[in-house]
């Protein structure tokens, strides 16, 4: 018997020297046009396994009958779109039998380079052709990565193409690891972009995509298997045996494989991003979301939570972020739940929001201006990503990027709420000295790092984009204490980042505390974040230009259609759609409830300054997915509390295959908090009154009835079993031309709606009556 070590390489070896071979053309002229502007070639195969083992493989081609297998091939135009064509490939044994048999499209490209990006939604980013550690989640650290300017980009151990000379690389996949089953890429060379996008299952279950490069790097290729035969299945940070089995087949059996293939020009990479997002939903279709959960409802059961969740310690007062009573600053919740909390208008929660304020800048400031990550109950600091070799305490560069956004917007809320007199000096000064220490730690390095020690400012680890969200931090703060300098940093810092890592690699990411340096979808946010900041402050159109391309990445890692999950499986029971749940990382690989942690409002500002309804499309999207998740009386997730979520959504079989579709009966505080913050920071409905136009976020419907010189009528409709409180956001199209403020949403009227009930409402600008 061979090892799995053994049957992986032996695997691997047959598939690169089939790639080697002289590349065949398909029977239909449509498709071999399309493929030739990027060297490619499809080939339609039958394959047979021995468990996970490739023991023959056949090509089945379309109008010549084999003994035994017929292969239906048909190709068309996409109406519109003149760089796209649709193709269904139909197999179909048409005698005997087929045992532990798969069929495929395997599509060869040459003249291949390694400086083409590759992209598969949520799993592979620049083809993820970077150095790589461990053999685990949360791998540590090796010694050359600490203080050291020059750390070359270093991710878990993912699947990946190979970054060593003269390797051939083997990456296999299937759909369950993708937020859009597709394969991506953009050839420098020939200026040209591709996209294949295709479905998630068959009757036989997952598709699998399996990639391969070989030894000299000038070849490419990549297969849509139906089911998934993989050697090993990919984890987080490790692989093991998939236990994937091919289905034996019957005379007369049929599957179908369906495409739709998109060639076409492209200068860099935003332009392969932002291609993709307007096609991502393409072939499966729009699946109209459920409205299960009104957002007040949503968030008079998350502030009631976390009111439960607040803990006086003795080394303070604060909001649990976690299930234990230790506290974490920023990432998962720490002094963002706060933000909530302060919002309800509510004295007792003011009052304990003061004293978390109080404690946090009390208790985890260091000398340099930089805070400490978090801290024990019994008063010791949490020390992050630790080397023996450096015992300088350090924290991740995010947490820190946090607390100044976070902090600077709980001192706006209270100026605009009107308890400017509650703000106490101590914390602006926190704020003062925190933007300063990223002004130094810019103007010293040129770059923010992803790990620093709070003690001496030091970077600790250089690289990845961990400061994602500082520059909205530093534009916020500089606005709140008119130091222009800051708001130059925020700037260059921005440039900095969208140039080197969003333009020159399509990726973000290493700003979650348990990956390494790895891609993930929290920097892609925190990101957007700081770009629409910039824009809504400066109002500079080149700011606004990028966080069109950021939004494209950001989507790469949501969803884009309703998975299939096991029937067995708690989603599966559920029939939830759970388009618009946001995949974490390359390591961490499974999707999650909403984005850790932000309501993604600045999708709404996009939406709101471009006119373009992807961008609202998707936020609405997280939100509704994010409601899904939500336990509650009759539809239960985590069999925890009522109004609770937790963040596993799991399409992938990354930690087995019983996980699929399945939630941990836990919570987390960080799901919870971006709830609440969807539910507070998004309006209900957004309606532009002299151009009759409207867009509904919340879970109700809304119709025009009349339309009026001055404004117009319209019905709500409420179909949750939950009373709404709709929150609307008028205005004119004049008005839609200036920059929406933190917190417009304290001025936005809430209409009651009764759980099944209709009303009328009357919109002038914005006047609204019901």
């Amino acid at each position: 018997m061979y090892s799995i070590k053994t049957k992986y390489f032996l695997l691997l070896l047959i598939l690169i020297v089939t790639s080697g071979k002289s590349f065949s053309q398909s029977s239909d002229p449509q498709i071999n046009r399309m493929l030739k502007q990027v060297s490619g070639s499809v080939t339609f195969l039958q394959r047979q396994y021995n468990g996970t083992n490739l023991v023959a493989e056949k090509k089945v081609r379309s109008g010549e009958p084999a003994q035994d297998w017929q292969l239906s091939l048909k190709a068309g135009p996409v109406k519109g779109c003149s760089d796209a064509i649709d193709i269904d490939a139909t197999f179909r044994l048409t005698a005997g039998q087929a045992i532990s048999t798969t069929v495929a499209a395997k599509f060869d490209f040459s003249n291949w380079s390694t400086a083409n990006y590759v992209l598969v939604p949520a799993a592979i980013y620049n083809g993820n052709r970077y150095r790589s550690i461990g053999a685990g989640y949360n791998p540590d650290y090796p010694r050359d990565m600490y203080y050291n300017p020059q750390v070359p980009l270093t991710i878990s151990n993912n699947p990946r193409l190979s970054i060593e000379k003269e390797k051939a690389s083997l990456v296999e996949l299937q759909t369950g690891n993708m937020a859009t089953p597709a394969v991506c890429f953009f050839s420098p060379a020939d200026q040209t972009g591709f996209i294949l996008l295709t479905e998630q299952q068959t009757k036989w279950g997952n598709s699998g995509v399996t990639i391969t490069e070989n030894a000299h790097k000038d070849q490419f290729s990549f297969d849509v298997s139906a089911p998934a035969i993989r050697k090993l299945a990919t984890g987080f940070g490790d692989f093991h045996p998939s236990g994937d089995k091919a289905p034996d087949w019957k005379t007369g059996d049929e599957v179908s494989l369906r495409f739709r293939l998109y060639v076409f020009k492209a200068v860099d990479i935003p332009s392969l991003l932002t291609k993709f997002i307007k096609v991502r939903k393409d072939i499966s279709g729009t699946a109209a979301p459920r409205n299960l959960l009104p957002m007040s409802k949503l968030l008079e059961l998350g502030t009631g939570i976390c009111s439960s969740n607040f803990t006086q310690q003795p080394i303070g007062n604060y909001y649990k972020p976690e299930n234990n009573n230790d506290f974490q600053l920023g990432w998962v919740s720490g002094m963002i739940n706060t933000y909530c909390m302060l919002s309800l208008n509510d004295a007792k929660e003011r009052k304990r929001v003061g004293e978390e304020l109080d404690f946090v800048v009390k208790k985890l400031q260091g000398k340099s201006g930089y805070f400490y990550g978090g801290i024990r109950t019994n008063g010791e600091i949490i020390a992050e990503k630790m080397s023996r070799d450096f015992p300088e305490v350090q924290v991740l560069v995010r947490k820190n990027a946090d607390v100044l956004f976070w902090l600077m917007k709980h001192l706006q809320l209270l100026k605009e709420s009107g308890y400017a007199a509650m703000i106490n000096k101590d914390w602006e000064a926190a704020a003062q000295k925190l933007a300063t220490a990223f002004v130094r730690t810019w103007q010293k390095n040129g770059q923010f790092g992803q790990y620093v020690a709070p003690e001496t400012g030091d970077i600790a680890v250089f690289n990845s984009t961990a400061g994602a969200i500082a520059p909205a931090g530093l534009v916020l703060a500089a606005r709140y204490f008119n130091r222009p300098d800051w708001l130059k940093t925020a700037a260059a810092a921005a440039e900095y980042y969208y140039q080197r890592d969003v333009a020159g690699q399509g990726l973000s990411g290493g700003d979650c505390g348990d990956i390494s340096q790895d891609a993930n979808s929290e920097s892609a946010f925190g990101f957007l974040e700081s770009l629409m900041a910039l824009y809504n402050d400066t109002g500079d159109r080149k700011w606004l230009s990028m966080a069109e391309v950021e939004a494209a990445l950001c989507a790469t890692w949501t969803l884009s259609y309703a998975p299939v999950f096991p029937p067995t499986s708690t989603i599966g029971k559920l029939q939830a759609n759970m388009t618009g749940a946001v995949w974490a990382s390359i390591q961490n690989k499974h999707a999650a409830p909403g984005i850790c942690t932000s309501s993604g409002d600045y999708l709404f500002k996009l939406f709101r300054a471009t006119g373009k309804p992807l961008y609202a499309d998707l936020i609405r999207d997280i939100q509704h997915a994010h409601a899904e998740a939500v336990n509650m009386p009759g539809h239960i997730t985590t069999n925890y509390l009522v109004g609770s979520s937790m963040e596993r959504i799991q399409p992938s079989d990354a930690e087995g295959k019983e996980s699929i579709g399945n939630f941990i009966y836990t919570r987390n505080s960080w799901t919870e908090t971006n709830g609440m913050l969807m539910a507070l920071e998004l309006p209900g409905i957004y309606v532009i009154s002299d151009q009759s136009k409207y867009y509904v976020f919340d879970h109700i419907t809304a119709t025009i009835i009349k339309k009026e010189n001055k404004g117009l009528v319209m019905e709500l409709y409420n179909p949750t079993a939950y009373d709404a409180s709709v929150a609307i956001m008028s205005e004119t199209s004049q008005e839609a031309k200036h920059p929406l403020g933190y917190a417009a949403f304290l001025h936005w009227p809430k209409v009651p709606v009764k759980a099944g009930g209709k009303i009328r409402v009357h919109i002038s600008g914005k006047d609204i009556k019901w």
